[in-house]
């Protein structure tokens, strides 16, 4: 019997939506003299994001964690067809393409931030500043065509298995059996470490 049950921890929900929305301020704020400060602060938070979920990649709850996703070439592959079918396959946790993607925005995050980092940092020769800012913004906007066609994603398979994707990624709740919803036991876990990395955070930037 299918029921209402909990998939998403509240860490993952918290790191999906500050992530998103850090990465659109650090964007709209790139080219403003004015709002230099902000952008600065919110790629650190962007950054300390990225850290917390890759540790909690390893170590979160049931459908947080990396080893759940399928993602290798042939489930994908499989998923995309029976996309173009109208015969989706349903995935309590990420489908293969939502694996795909996130992987993408963290990979290119990562490398926004280190190059961010270099820039402010001043880390390198002198004549490398040019190869971090070009680096920077290009894999920035790319990325930002990443999130586009993974919100086009998560509305096309909203749509075909008529459930609502993104609020289930604030309530945390899914449809499905009561034996696959998540346990919280490790959840102060990952309370703490978000919340160690933002104050380490702080404390840095002041």
């Amino acid at each position: 019997m299918s029921e209402r049950i909990l998939v998403w921890d509240w860490p993952t929900r918290v790191f999906h939506w500050s992530f998103a929305l850090s990465f659109a301020g650090a964007y709209l704020t790139a080219e403003s003299e004015r709002y230099r400060d902000l952008h600065l602060a919110l790629g650190y938070v962007f950054g300390a994001l990225i850290l917390f979920r890759l540790i909690w990649g390893v170590i979160g709850t049931r459908y947080a964690r990396f080893s759940s996703f399928s993602f290798a070439p042939i489930a994908v592959l499989s998923y995309l067809k029976s996309l173009s079918q109208n015969q989706a396959q349903h995935f309590l946790g990420h489908n293969p393409a939502g694996a795909i993607a996130i992987f993408l925005l963290l990979g290119l995050g990562l490398l926004i931030s280190l190059t961010g980092i270099a820039l402010e940092w001043e880390l390198g020769a002198e004549d490398w500043e040019e190869l971090y800012e070009e680096t920077h913004e290009w894999v920035a906007n790319f990325m930002l065509l990443v999130v586009f066609v993974h919100i086009a994603g998560v509305l096309v398979s909203s749509w075909l298995h008529h459930e609502n994707l993104a609020r289930a990624m604030i309530t945390g709740y899914k449809q499905g059996q009561a034996s696959a919803a998540i346990q919280g036991r490790f959840l102060w876990l990952g309370v703490l470490i978000l919340i160690g990395i933002l104050v380490f955070l702080v404390m840095y930037l002041s």
